[in-house]
């Protein structure tokens, strides 16, 4: 049979995470192809999760590619019509919630054959914690100056009140399915990121290239969330303040970009600066700063 679906999934010294993905996944599907790119993690978490998983295939980056350059390793890899983006620290049944087997993910690939403009679709998304508030149901559109936006549900109980399908015009990075021939047309993910914004970019990129992104409930996907980087950690501050002046650069119309930069440099990354100097985090302020600055003069390497 040939392959129908690529699950691509990014692991970074997340093996236990990782592991418990694979183990919710149907991997003896002859239609579904599962691939773990290892990206450069501390041990040879790749070789584990061959051994563990012979129908996984497994491949180790000699160095941090980023998630952008993670899954891209995997789409160069991929042999499926349509490509399951989805982070490792996620599970596609929890509790006994989702339904199990080959038919897990058939509804987000009847959401892209329903409509030649569909190129992206994504489940909807709940956390794995307490009572399994929602975490995504769909975007609103970003602001033009301030980029503010909202994730629809967000930390609602799910009572299927968000269970009709629905147009996005952003797809969420930790579970995300698009054809193949969208990748042809809008390119492979930015790799300029490295961490976070990335499917915010890329689905800027889809849209221009003449697709729709939709939101499909009829598959929820369960997620851990930040185990890589952690909640509140200097990493995320640094990426998240320098990525939200890239995407700026990137996608912004040239009128309303200075005031852009002026919002998120002169007032949020100053709020930001200010608010973990009084909660005595002189790391994450310093994060914060080092973002600004390395947007200003970029860097050869930005790596975690």
């Amino acid at each position: 049979m040939n392959v129908e679906v690529s699950l691509i999934t990014v692991n970074y010294n997340g093996l236990a995470d990782t592991c418990a993905l694979l183990d919710t996944i149907p991997l003896h599907e002859p239609s579904l192809e599962v691939i773990v790119v290892d990206n450069a993690s501390r041990h040879d978490e790749a070789t584990v999760i061959s051994q563990r998983y012979p129908q996984v295939t497994v491949i180790r980056s000699s160095r941090n590619l980023g998630f952008a350059g993670g899954n891209n390793l995997g789409i160069r890899e991929a042999k499926g019509k349509y490509l399951f983006f989805i982070n490792n620290d996620t599970l596609l049944y929890y509790k006994d919630i989702a339904v199990k087997g080959s038919v897990l993910l058939q509804p987000l690939i009847d959401r892209l054959e329903s409509s030649p403009t569909i190129g992206m679709v994504c489940p909807k998304i709940r956390f794995a914690w307490g009572n399994l508030p929602i975490q995504f149901a769909g975007y609103t559109p970003l602001t033009s100056i301030t980029l503010r936006n909202r994730a629809i549900g967000f930390g609602e109980d799910d009572h299927g009140q968000y269970d009709s399908p629905h147009p996005t015009p952003y797809a969420h990075g930790a579970a995300m399915m698009v054809k193949r021939e969208v990748v042809g047309k809008a390119g492979l993910m930015p790799e300029c990121y490295f961490l976070y914004y990335e499917e915010l970019d890329w689905s800027m990129s889809i849209r221009r290239a003449g697709y729709d992104i939709w939101y499909e409930p009829s598959v929820t996907v369960f997620h851990k969330e930040s185990q890589t980087t952690g909640q509140d950690s200097p990493l995320r501050c640094y990426y998240i303040t320098r990525n939200r002046l890239l995407f700026v650069q990137r996608n912004s119309s040239p009128a309303p970009r200075p005031l852009s930069y002026a919002y998120l440099m002169g007032i949020v990354a100053v709020k930001d600066i200010l608010r973990h100097c009084i909660h005595c985090r002189p790391d994450l302020a310093k994060a914060t700063l080092r973002g600004i600055l390395h947007f200003i003069k970029p860097q050869h390497h930005d790596t975690v």
